[in-house]
Parts: structure tokens; sequence; C-alpha cells
């Protein structure tokens, strides 16, 4: 029964590198926020050490504009 723990604890510590490499390139200073930049943070926690390894995911998303 230790598999899934051990399982859990490498998911947490790859969600903790990936925050710390988002951390690292400043995406949590800005205060304007958008879609793109809530994307572009997520996937880059997501990604955890292939931040590290080249990958630099970015987000980019156009919401439509409400009609008038």
């Amino acid at each position: 029964m230790r598999g899934p723990s051990i399982l859990g604890v490498l998911v947490v510590i790859w969600l903790i590198i990936g925050a710390v490499a988002a951390g690292q390139r400043g995406y949590f200073g800005d205060e304007d926020t958008n879609c793109a930049k809530a994307g572009t943070i997520l996937v880059t926690i997501v990604a955890g050490p292939l931040n590290y390894a080249g990958a630099n995911p970015k987000i980019e998303c156009e919401l439509p504009e409400p009609s008038r």
C-alpha cells in the first residue's frame, strides 16, 4: 500500500518544482492578470521539472467581447 502514497508525494514535489519555476520567471509578481497570464502560470506549474529541461509553455487566449 506504499505505492499510492509515494506517487502522491512525487506529484506534490513535481508541482512544487513547477511553482518555483513560475516564481523564478516572475509570473506571480505582476498584478495585471488575464486569461493568458493565468493559463501560462498553470501550465508552467504542471510542466514541473520540464521547465528546467528547456520547456517554456505559454498560453494565448482571447475572450470574446460581450454583445451590446
